[in-house]
């Protein structure tokens, strides 16, 4: 897949770029709290699972055995429709760096479907409770529980 999105123009503010700097690319704290919930309910999993057909992509939970792959988006550079914003600052930029993040998702979904695998995307802020619902669905219709 290639990339669309142009060279960045650089950060609108000093005070900017020092808070992108600062977003973690993994264990977030929903990711984290999702994690230790599962944990908590007896699921074991792998973090950070290389995605099958493109290794320079990773699963953030990974039930490998049962084939079941689970994100976590966050709202902002994964496009919720409900906390989803555009920033006005270098905005033609912007908008194509987050097209670029949504086709990738979709084709990394793709990949996965293709590999034999159930995806399963959450919203950072998303009920705990719901994620762990929906995770515990996908593992119950796929065959093994991914349980010890």
């Amino acid at each position: 897949m290639p990339s669309l999105v142009p060279p960045h123009p650089g950060a609108s503010s000093p005070q900017v770029s020092a808070r992108m700097s600062l977003a973690l690319r993994r264990d977030t704290a929903p990711e984290l709290a999702l994690r230790r919930a599962l944990h908590a309910a007896g699921y074991r999993y792998r973090v950070v699972h290389p995605v099958p057909g493109n290794r320079r992509r990773s699963i953030d939970i990974a039930f490998t055995r049962a084939r079941v792959a689970v994100f976590v988006d966050g709202c902002f550079w994964h496009g919720c429709p409900e906390h989803g914003s555009q920033p006005r600052a270098n905005s033609v930029w912007w908008a194509a760096k987050l097209a670029a993040n949504h086709a990738r998702d979709q084709d990394t979904d793709r990949l996965l479907r293709e590999a034999g695998w159930q995806v399963v995307r959450v919203w950072e802020h998303a009920r705990i409770e719901d994620a762990v619902a929906a995770v515990r669905s996908a593992l119950e219709a796929g065959g093994p529980t991914g349980r010890r």
